[in-house]
């Protein structure tokens, strides 16, 4: 029996794989890699797909789990974190693309309504591809990180509303009033019936499947409810894309969100893969060579136009010029959701198979090219920034120099913090508490704001440009803490205060242990990497639970740091301790005795009467590997015994201090 359709899944599986793997090798996202597999075997390449059709249902399906997975990812709460970006960066963002875009295919001769829609193809940015790399470089929650972060997701929700438009703006209906009212009463109903299930129902069902236990009950009823909401829409006369997104919207404010999350990505990422296949596959090699020129061209016009407009989108919400450019950088491309809108615009006729081949050059090339651009994205911005055109407007409306006209000039002896994050702001309360004067340096506008009416002395700047760190007085203070998460702005701002104070004391904090070598030869003084701080506080508490002395730990401790963390990757170099594997089920505690006093060592315990003094029990010592279990009322305490007690915490503490 030959079915085509298995056919046809083995060679894009076949050829996938080994694509994305050569990709993998190169550091490069495996969306590319599924793009080249589509324009490879595609029809207009060396037409190995013989069932097209039912790939692209395949790859209907991904668009639905893909949209399904955004909608359950996303929370209302989370929306609010970030919510400036979201909705002002956002709608400039897309609103700005729409109009200019929509405008110069206007002036080329094209009718309004294909204008407007060619305008919302070319404001989508690819989510999937800019959060991919941006994770694999570690930069989600850096500036530009959460600028785009929140731009895509303005993006994503927008494409629902473009979906629902496209036909009124198409002509395909006689009575605009009469469709833009019935498409706002569908959607009040939809949304509304979305609210009362996220609120009610969902929460109560998803809880009894729960109670079963059974990981193939709540895989089915989670893919039963995106595609029954994905329906109805649809019969609704809206679109599966928002009934699946309103889907996914509904379990994210549920208590199960995550476990459905978990479980459906595995479908995601290959459904979705059968997507971009799918759309490598529409790609006709041969219009593209035979139009190379000016397909470049409007590769170079769609860079330009987009990088400049997120750019100015991200400027308005305040942020320094490093971070307006990369973030826009970031986002010049064409993304996956303008490839579902295209195809609802060749259905209702707003563009012909010539411009959707145009389209499909354009942003296929753009995809290909997003991670070049993001590798460089460092380097294009200095170059940019050295424009004095660039520099001068990227500040005046960043507002940064107003800002640093508040700059206290009596700075002298002080703290310098860069970043007012978690560890940044830890920082500064310390500060505070302890009477040092210290002045802080933030690239959110938002934060400094809200801070400023506190009374916190922070101040808006990029201390990756050198002469904002002069205008803190570097020169003059005694330290520097740097406690932000962009690696390659750490290296930076390590470099320029180097070169204005070689004796500043400078305390670096990264997130990875493999990063330490090269601050400190930038000429950090310390670095702290949060990864193994983390696995320090793990590891202590652990070996306190399994009765390890505590100077013991403490000697660890400090020997893990002295060796800039290697002793972890060497398990040789572990410390032998004695660690009972069964102990009573109260509060017990071991203590290593240092000290030679005659208060302790040396005296029978009925002379000491540690419980009377000190209200703890010693239920055991360990000497020379040997336990004492049956302690008498003549037993001797000697240095370096290890002592088993049980009490009160603040009684062992005390008793802590006199045998130490």
């Amino acid at each position: 029996m030959h079915l085509p359709l298995l056919q046809d899944l083995l060679v894009l599986l076949v050829f996938s794989v080994i694509i994305v793997f050569l990709l993998q090798r190169l550091r490069l996202p495996s969306i590319l890699g599924f793009l080249l597999t589509g324009i490879l075997i595609g029809p207009y390449a060396f037409s190995l797909v013989e069932a097209a059709e039912q790939v692209e249902i395949i790859a209907e399906i991904g668009v639905i789990l893909l949209l399904f997975v955004i909608g359950m990812e996303l929370s209302i709460k989370q929306l609010m974190s970030i919510k400036r970006t979201v909705f002002i960066g956002g709608l400039l963002q897309v609103g700005l693309t729409v109009v200019f875009s929509g405008g110069i295919y206007y002036l080329l001769g094209s009718s309004w309504n294909e204008a407007v829609f060619t305008g919302f193809l070319f404001s989508l940015s690819s989510t999937a591809i800019v959060l991919s790399i941006f994770q694999e470089r570690n930069e989600i929650s850096t500036p530009h990180g959460r600028n785009a972060l929140g731009i895509l997701i303005f993006q994503d929700i927008i494409v629902v509303p473009m979906m629902l438009v496209t036909p009124i703006i198409a002509g395909a209906t006689t009575n605009v009033t009469q469709s833009v009212i019935e498409l706002v009463i569908k959607s009040a109903v939809v949304i509304l019936v979305t609210i009362l299930s996220a609120r009610y129902l969902v929460p109560k069902l998803m809880y009894a499947i729960a109670k079963t236990k059974s990981k193939e009950l709540f895989l089915l009823a989670t893919i039963t409810i995106c595609f029954a909401v994905a329906f109805l829409t649809s019969e609704a006369g809206l679109s599966l894309a928002l009934g699946a997104f309103l889907a996914g919207l509904i379990i994210s404010e549920s208590e199960y969100s995550h476990q459905a999350t978990s479980i459906i990505l595995p479908f995601r990422e290959l459904f979705t893969s059968f997507f971009f296949i799918s759309v490598g596959m529409l790609l006709d090699v041969f219009f593209l060579l035979e139009n190379l020129g000016p397909i470049l061209l409007l590769l170079v016009g769609v860079f330009a136009l987009k990088s400049a407009i997120a750019s100015f989108a991200v400027a308005v919400l305040k942020y320094p010029p490093r971070t307006v450019i990369i973030t826009g950088l970031a986002l010049f491309q064409v993304g996956e959701f303008a490839f579902i809108l295209s195809k609802t615009g060749i259905e209702y006729g707003l563009i012909d198979d010539q411009t959707n081949q145009y389209f499909l050059a354009v942003s296929i090339l753009s995809m290909l090219c997003t991670p070049f651009v993001m590798m460089f994205s460092e380097r294009l911005s200095s170059l940019a920034l050295r424009s004095r055109l660039v520099d001068s407007v990227t500040k005046k409306m960043s507002g940064l120099q107003p800002v640093l006209e508040d700059a206290p000039d009596e700075l002298n002896n002080h703290l310098v913090i860069i970043g007012y994050g978690v560890n940044g702001s830890n920082v500064a309360h310390a500060a505070r508490v302890n009477q040092i004067p210290y002045v802080v340096l933030e690239l959110n506008a938002e934060t400094v704001r809200r801070e400023r009416l506190k009374e916190i002395p922070i101040l808006f700047g990029d201390a990756s440009q050198k002469h904002i760190l002069e205008h803190v007085h570097l020169h003059k203070a005694r330290g520097v803490v740097i406690a932000i998460s962009d690696p390659k702005a750490t290296k930076a701002i390590i470099s320029n205060i180097r070169s204005i104070s070689q004796s500043v004391y400078l305390v670096v904090r990264t997130r990875y242990v493999k990063e330490m070598n090269e601050l400190l030869a930038l000429g950090a003084d310390e670095v702290i990497p949060e990864e193994f701080e983390t696995s320090i506080e793990i590891f202590s508490r652990i070996l306190h639970q399994f009765l390890v002395p505590v100077d013991d730990i403490n000697r660890f401790i400090e020997a893990v740091r002295a060796d800039n963390y290697e002793l972890f990757q060497n398990k040789k170099s572990l410390p032998r301790t004695f660690k009972p594997s069964k102990f009573p089920d109260f509060n017990i505690t071991c203590l290593r005795v240092t000290t030679d006093s005659s208060k302790l060592v040396g005296k029978p315990l009925k002379d000491l009467q540690i419980r009377n003094n000190y209200g703890i029990n010693i239920l055991a010592i360990s000497r020379n590997n040997e336990l004492i279990q049956n302690i008498s009322a003549d037993q001797k305490i000697k240095q370096g015994d290890i002592v088993y007690v049980q009490g009160e915490q603040h009684n062992i503490e005390n008793f802590y201090r006199l045998a130490t």
